[in-house]
């Protein structure tokens, strides 16, 4: 089954459980359930498709780039050792995961164009002049990928962020996954703890492998266009389950 098709089904437990207790304390809220099933669904699926396409992403650089994969994988093993899964309060100590995040970003945000804005000045670049109440979409994609910022950009390397003080919490521009200012990704916080949480157990609870006769190079890294940037063609992998886990 798809990842995103396992988040879907666990958030719309979440707005059962919530819509629950909230009828349960007000019965007056009947009236408005199902406008507000449907308002916190669109809230919840919002960040479903985004999140399992980065966790895809990721995923999908980790494999063709096995140097990284051993050393993230060693990283989270180190630190939860015996335990059986990594838990919330771990992932602060995983910075080269987050840097492993940070790099899948960079190469595939979820949306290549950032929602449109508006001038509301004048001022000129690169010898163009814009004018008041222009409508301007930022190209992320084209700037995460662009050479006269990032030294070898089409390359997966993670450790460009060592002791870096680039984020993509929208302070820095040359890295912008989910926008800035008032028109950013809210949910940005909330999002990246899920898909910190999910890859990290990823990374601990199993080994991961290509199909049978499938090399790196037949991986398709091609992408499809929509509402999000997300892979043309499903990643397939095969999991083997981490030793000490099994043991546990």
């Amino acid at each position: 089954m798809p990842l995103g098709i396992y988040w879907v089904i666990a958030f719309g437990d979440i707005v059962c459980a919530y819509m629950t207790k909230v009828c349960t304390l007000n019965s007056q809220v009947d009236i408005f359930a199902p406008i507000a099933t449907e308002i916190i669904e669109n809230i919840f699926l919002a960040g479903v498709e985004t999140g399992a396409s980065v966790l895809e992403w990721t995923m999908a650089e980790l494999i063709k780039n096995p140097r990284v994969m051993k050393k993230a994988q060693e990283e989270v093993r180190n630190c939860i050792r015996c335990e059986r899964r990594v838990s919330e309060n771990k992932i602060e100590k995983l910075e080269y995961l987050k840097m492993v995040l940070k790099e899948a970003l960079r190469l595939h945000p979820s949306c290549s164009l950032l929602g449109p804005r508006e001038t509301i000045s004048h001022f000129p670049i690169n010898g163009y002049d814009i004018y008041p109440k222009t409508r301007i979409q930022v190209n992320v994609w084209a700037t995460g990928r662009d050479p006269s910022i990032w030294k070898d950009p089409e390359n997966f390397y993670p450790e460009r962020f060592i002791d870096g003080p680039i984020n993509y919490k929208g302070m820095n521009y040359e890295l912008l996954p989910f926008g800035s200012g008032r028109r950013g990704y809210s949910a940005i916080t909330t999002g990246m703890a899920i898909v910190e949480l999910a890859l990290a157990n990823l990374l601990f609870c199993f080994d991961w492998d290509l199909p049978c006769n499938m090399k790196v190079e037949d991986i398709n890294m091609e992408e499809a266009g929509g509402i999000s940037i997300h892979k043309k063609e499903p990643l397939l992998l095969v999991p083997t389950a981490y030793e000490p886990v099994l043991r546990n």
